[in-house]
């Protein structure tokens, strides 16, 4: 709706039924991934939850590729004006303060079952001993330590929530170590978060073929991250008994790496899809490129909540 008085255009969208199509798909996306976890610790039929999971992902794609090309040709066509850039850039910096939301929860549930919960069941601080006695006698709080304890060695097949390493986990092989593959991972966010600022600075130069190479260097760093993420979790799984059903330990530690590990993958498909637009449709330019930048913040984001997992989830 233009203004009359010789003031910028204020930028009214138009109608559309995308925000409403990738509700359904989020929707479906969301009840198949609860339903088709609780199917597998229950050793239900995953068939329905599976195909609900996938339909909802395959109708994601199909909105988001269309409203997302959309928003590229309006750009392209001249049509954005500099307060609905200004609408994008202040949109992705509240869509990333909403993901560090959603890691503060996920690190406070870490914070108050380890240093909380499991030292409460144990009788810290309780005198008469009242709630280890009366919750869960013969308790002992150890969290990720090398040595099982015969509490802890139980199967969980009786139906007790366990609360530290437990369930059917092999003692000898138990070690989460941060020495191995978590390290290497560390290793290769950090240096992705590198290539990508030098991949930014040759595009802000208007040096497109160093933007590539930078772009390419990144792309491969971070998926060998999750390549290397999945070897971690066939390992736990196969060799550690480390699973979803494996207490509270088991988790905290997949929920934790795993929603990271999508986030990482999230992020790596964005890099590709700016990388491909680059190369093969010659978008972007030194002072219009807000795509690729708005991907290189996600990037960064995914790195230092990486940092955070490295330091509480393996290490302290």
């Amino acid at each position: 709706m233009a203004s009359n008085q010789g003031h910028a255009s204020y930028y009214v969208p138009e109608s559309t039924r995308f925000p409403f199509f990738a509700a359904i798909g989020l929707g479906l996306m969301v009840l198949g991934a609860g339903g088709l976890l609780n199917d597998r610790l229950a050793q239900a039929d995953t068939s329905t939850h599976t195909w609900m999971l996938l339909a909802g992902f395959a109708l994601l794609i199909v909105i988001l590729w269309n409203w997302f090309g959309l928003a590229i040709r309006e750009n392209l066509q001249g049509l954005n004006s500099a307060q609905l850039k200004r609408s994008y850039v202040i949109g992705m910096q509240w869509f990333i303060f909403s993901e560090v939301m959603f890691f503060a929860a996920f690190f406070g549930a870490l914070f108050y079952v380890r240093h909380l919960v499991a030292p409460w069941l144990a009788g810290e601080g309780d005198h008469d001993g009242f709630t280890n006695t009366l919750l869960w006698q013969g308790f002992v709080s150890d969290w990720g330590s090398t040595v099982l304890t015969p509490q802890q060695a139980l199967l969980a097949a009786g139906g007790e929530q366990m609360i530290a390493m437990n369930g059917t986990f092999n003692a000898a092989l138990q070690d989460m170590s941060w020495k191995g593959i978590p390290l290497y991972n560390t290793i290769l966010l950090l240096t992705s978060s590198v290539t990508v600022h030098f991949a930014h600075h040759a595009l802000k130069a208007g040096h497109k073929k160093p933007f590539h190479v930078w772009m390419v260097i990144t792309l491969l760093l971070g998926f060998s991250f999750v390549y290397l993420q999945g070897v971690e979790y066939h390992h736990a799984y196969t060799e550690m008994g480390l699973t979803l059903g494996s207490g509270i330990y088991g988790t905290t530690f997949f929920m934790l790496t795993g929603f990271h590990g999508f986030h990482v993958c999230l992020g790596a498909v964005m890099l590709t899809i700016m990388f491909l637009r680059s190369l093969l449709a010659g978008h972007f330019t030194p002072d219009d490129h807000f795509g690729f930048e708005a991907a290189s913040w996600y990037w960064h984001f995914v790195d230092v909540v990486w940092i955070g997992l490295f330091l509480f989830v393996y290490i302290l």
